[in-house]
């Protein structure tokens, strides 16, 4: 079958491009061509230019793959999006992505384009472990390979810190005006924490570079929803049915999809609002939400899915015992949140679990299972500060890492960037205190957890009973 193409016929049932694709300019550089971006802000960014067309088409960066760029271009930089749920399935194509590039091969197009005065967002979803923040700082730290490279080499940046320090730095040679950087990631107040990371790495290397990005730059925060998994050969085959094209880039999601954005942008933006987006003054009450209510019971359901070896998020969720485990650590978390303004906390919780239990989605437990160090602190640390702070037992959260433990000891390779450090402490693990070697790596847990004995006496009970159960 032929592939996708700018000249492919789709038949009405498929969504298109509702504008005119050759009139498309880029005005978005997004770092992280994966498949979350590719299913979640280039759809909100092909819907919101079908309603106010404008020069906002994207130009989609990997830092490191090449396979997604040659494959995207072959294809027109056309992809389907499969939208999966029990009433059946519906195919998207998108066209928003009008270039990709990889750091790889193309590192001077990529910088040239950061100092284009046409290009006006810098979109970043790169996951949390690669903007090399240093957890007991808070700001960067400098033995993570690409901050190490690209404070040493600034102008040949290879980490997504350095490409935006970088890029900056020509703007601001040249006199123009700072893009506004808008991180999409799993990281609380994300706006924030890259802004500090950015002028961070500028100070390094010209005080008054720091001073003009703090000054004049533009870091709001987001939160971002949309259950994405990793596409097989079962979704290429299924959007090749659906849209009559061979794509090599095929994705399959849920029908839901939550962004909610800081409304603060230096030269303008797409009319993402008019695709669904939610533009409010502060995101954190939304980010909290989504970190300790929806990614804290997935880390739930996948370390327990890898320990009774459930491939799939929907598996865990077709064990009613295991249901009610993730709905106890919801109504244990939701005591920590504030009021989130338009979201009735009740029924969000109801909407998570039947969003966990469809059965079409194929997400892997081991997907969500890797990089345990860097999404656990804001996942399941955070809450059960506050939870003991408030008299609360954090009987849950203590339970979320018994399992992840018991994960790491169990699993012969685990993807985490410390990974030698968690198979070390896995291995000085003993009876009376198995959780001890964990709450000695450095940095890693906050202290308030690591002195309080009560809690911690409960996690070693929860590991006992998982690893002799």
């Amino acid at each position: 079958m032929a592939r996708l193409s700018a000249s492919t016929h789709l038949s009405a049932a498929v969504v298109k491009p509702a504008y005119d694709r050759a009139a498309l300019k880029p005005g978005i550089v997004h770092i992280g061509l994966g498949a979350f971006h590719r299913a979640h802000q280039a759809v909100y960014t092909d819907e919101a230019l079908g309603h106010s067309f404008g020069d906002w088409g994207v130009v989609g960066v990997s830092l490191r793959s090449v396979d997604i760029v040659h494959d995207l271009r072959a294809q027109d930089e056309l992809y389907s999006v499969i939208t999966r749920s029990g009433a059946g399935d519906s195919a998207r194509v998108v066209g928003s992505i009008v270039r990709s590039l990889s750091g790889t091969e193309d590192r001077d197009e990529i910088l040239a384009l950061l100092a284009d005065p046409a290009t006006k967002i810098v979109t970043i979803t790169v996951t949390e472990k690669a903007y090399g923040l240093d957890p007991v700082s808070g700001g960067l730290d400098r033995n993570h390979p690409s901050v190490a490279a690209d404070l040493l080499s600034p102008t040949t940046p290879v980490g997504v810190i350095g490409y935006i320090v970088e890029g900056l730095s020509r703007r601001h040679s040249a006199g123009l005006a700072p893009f506004t950087v808008l991180c999409c990631d799993n990281l609380p107040t994300n706006g924030r924490i890259v802004r500090r990371l950015t002028i961070e790495m500028a100070g390094a290397r010209d005080p008054a570079l720091a001073n003009w990005i703090s000054g004049q730059g533009a870091f709001p925060s987001s939160m971002v929803d949309r259950i994405v998994p990793a596409a097989t050969e079962e979704t290429r085959a299924r959007a090749e049915k659906l849209i009559g094209a061979e794509d090599r880039q095929a994705l399959e999601t849920e029908p839901f999809m939550q962004w909610v954005i800081e409304d603060h942008f230096i030269s303008g933006r797409p009319a993402w609002e008019s695709a669904g987006a939610l533009f409010v003054d502060d995101v954190e009450p939304y980010e909290k939400m989504k970190l300790r209510l929806l990614n804290g019971s997935h880390s739930l359901i996948a370390y327990l899915g890898q320990l009774k070896g459930l491939e799939f998020v929907r598996d865990v969720m077709g064990v009613p015992e295991y249901v009610a485990l993730a709905r106890r650590h919801m109504q244990e978390a939701v005591k920590t949140l504030d009021p989130v303004p338009g979201i009735d906390l009740t029924h969000y919780m109801d909407q998570l679990i039947e969003r966990f239990e469809n059965p079409t989605i194929a997400h892997k437990t081991q997907q969500i299972a890797m990089d345990g160090t860097q999404k656990l602190p804001q996942r399941i640390f955070a809450g059960a500060v506050e939870t003991l702070a408030k008299g609360g037992e954090a009987s849950s959260a203590a339970y979320v890492i018994a399992l992840w433990i018991a994960y790491v000891q169990k699993t012969a390779e685990i993807n985490d960037p410390r990974a030698a450090e968690l198979k070390a402490a896995a291995a000085k693990m003993t009876a009376d205190d198995p959780s001890a070697p964990f709450f000695s790596i450095p940095g890693l847990f906050p202290q308030t957890l690591m002195e309080n004995s009560a809690w911690r006496a409960r996690v070693n009970v929860k590991i006992g009973k998982i690893v002799a159960g």
